[in-house]
């Protein structure tokens, strides 16, 4: 089926479309974006159960965006009603005047920046899924994610685990997005869910966490496949109370495609989001064109470069969805944008212009960060380690896009001793570095990849929104401790 498009939109967007015509009047750009989007989320453990009627990008709302004398203005409100175009129109006014005034009497001529493009566009989209959320049996999900929290525990007891509990975690949203200008009239709607099942376990010295996640722009018919993720989380509960510290030092490693997308979120994430260029806080800016990586390493961003929880028709600014070569054969080709950005830079904008919801500014963010395939198979990368790791599952990562440092976390490490897996693992594990001399180091990756967005992204401390990222099997060279 396809995920129908808001009927609550559909209602106001004549409404909307007057109070377009009437802004125009006072300025010379007005773009309004609606949203309502809606959805659930469900967390069952053997302690707690959580049920509500929201996720990170449920929402029901309008904001407004206004041009004048080189300055922008933005009003964000709830409840509009189409019948008081007139009446929202001269509030709306009152306020965005009042703003654009303050700007001036501030001095922002820094910030100056000119009209953006509204050209003839009508896009209506609604793409394909399974279910939607919002027709969910909860009461029916609940029992099934219940159910196997238990089996969870009872296996992982049967198998010698000290079991402290074991969780499970569903969330689907369907979204709905509307555009509209003087000229543009785009309108949305899919639905993506993602979910987790994890085991909480102690050993004879710790206490740890195993988990794995799934993703997809699908709807709650992914949770259907949730019992047969209890083997994996279980095997990786095991390995991860009989891990040892690693001996700190720079190894030759193999990254899981979990772990190759965390370094393409945290290498080339931030670092080429190009707000950052704007106000000189990312070194990418001075690379465009060098090389930053082996001729092994290529690497694409955008809503279209994959299939995920974050591949949509349209960004929050009305611009198509992209699919940008950040990275070719090594050489930093682009960057990604949002359009107030880009206008400011002089280029164009690559449909990256993403809001926390509709009440917030909109920044460059990412999208689907992924490394691209090469020939190489794992079996002949783990043969060709004399003494290293194989890297899986990922924990956090934090990047320095100014230097260019990274750090990530990795959750564990099974050692490669003369081209074997020898069964020893290694947890947890800091891998750091300058991302050009990790990069470099790129000398194999596998043919197959994945992508993996059950996490989200903050810009800085803030701003969070969904991502996704991921990759194939990659061979290099890390520090890790």
């Amino acid at each position: 089926m396809n995920a129908p498009f808001s009927s609550w939109l559909t209602r106001i967007a004549p409404g909307l479309k007057e109070l377009v015509s009437l802004l125009r009047k006072h300025y010379d750009y007005v773009s309004v974006l609606s949203t309502d989007s809606v959805g659930f989320s469900v967390s069952i453990s053997q302690r707690a159960k959580s049920v509500t009627r929201e996720t990170m990008s449920t929402e029901r709302g309008t904001v407004i965006r206004v041009y004048r004398d080189g300055l922008y203005a933005e009003s964000a409100f709830t409840g509009f009603d189409p019948e008081k175009a007139a009446e929202t129109c001269e509030n709306i006014v009152r306020e965005l005047d009042a703003q654009l005034r303050l700007l001036k009497s501030a001095g922002v001529e820094a910030y100056e920046t000119g009209i953006l493009p509204d050209e003839e566009r009508a896009v209506f989209t609604e793409m394909e899924t399974g279910r939607l959320p919002q027709d969910e049996d909860i009461a029916a999900l609940v029992e099934t994610m219940s159910s196997v929290s238990g089996k969870g525990m009872e296996q992982g007891k049967a198998e010698g685990l000290n079991m402290i509990d074991f969780m499970v975690r569903a969330s689907s949203t369907h979204v709905c997005k509307m555009f509209l200008t003087e000229k543009q009239d785009l309108r949305q709607s899919y639905v993506y869910s993602d979910g987790m099942a994890a085991a909480l376990v102690a050993g004879q010295e710790r206490t740890d966490m195993a988990y794995t996640s799934f993703s997809g722009r699908k709807g709650p018919e992914l949770f259907e496949a949730i019992e047969e993720k209890i083997p994996e989380v279980l095997r990786i509960a095991k390995d991860l109370v009989s891990a040892d510290r690693v001996v700190p030092g720079e190894y030759d490693v193999i990254t899981a495609p979990e772990v190759t997308g965390l370094i393409a979120h945290e290498a080339f994430g931030h670092g080429v989001e190009m707000d950052m260029f704007v106000k000189g806080r990312a070194l990418g800016a001075d690379y465009i064109g060098k090389r930053v990586g082996s001729d092994k390493v290529t690497m694409h961003e955008g809503a279209l470069c994959a299939e995920d929880v974050t591949s949509y028709a349209f960004d929050d600014e009305g611009t198509p969805a992209g699919d940008v070569t950040e990275i070719d054969r090594g050489i930093l080709r682009a960057g990604i944008c949002d359009a107030l950005s880009a206008l400011r830079l002089g280029v164009k904008p690559t449909g990256n212009g993403k809001r926390e919801s509709f009440s917030h500014k909109v920044y460059t963010r990412m999208t689907n960060t992924m490394f691209d395939s090469g020939t190489d198979t794992l079996e002949d990368m783990i043969a060709s380690i004399k003494k290293g790791y194989l890297l899986e599952g990922m924990q956090s990562g934090m990047e320095d896009p100014k230097h260019w440092g990274i750090q990530c976390i990795i959750d564990r490490g099974y050692e490669i001793v003369d081209g074997k897996l020898t069964g020893k693992v290694v947890s947890p594990l800091v891998m750091t570095g300058y991302v050009p001399d990790l990069l470099g180091s790129v000398s194999m990756v596998s043919r197959d990849r994945e992508v993996f967005g059950a996490g989200a992204c903050g810009k800085g401390h803030k701003e969070w929104v969904k991502v996704a990222d991921g990759g194939p099997y990659l061979k290099a060279k890390v520090r890790l401790g």
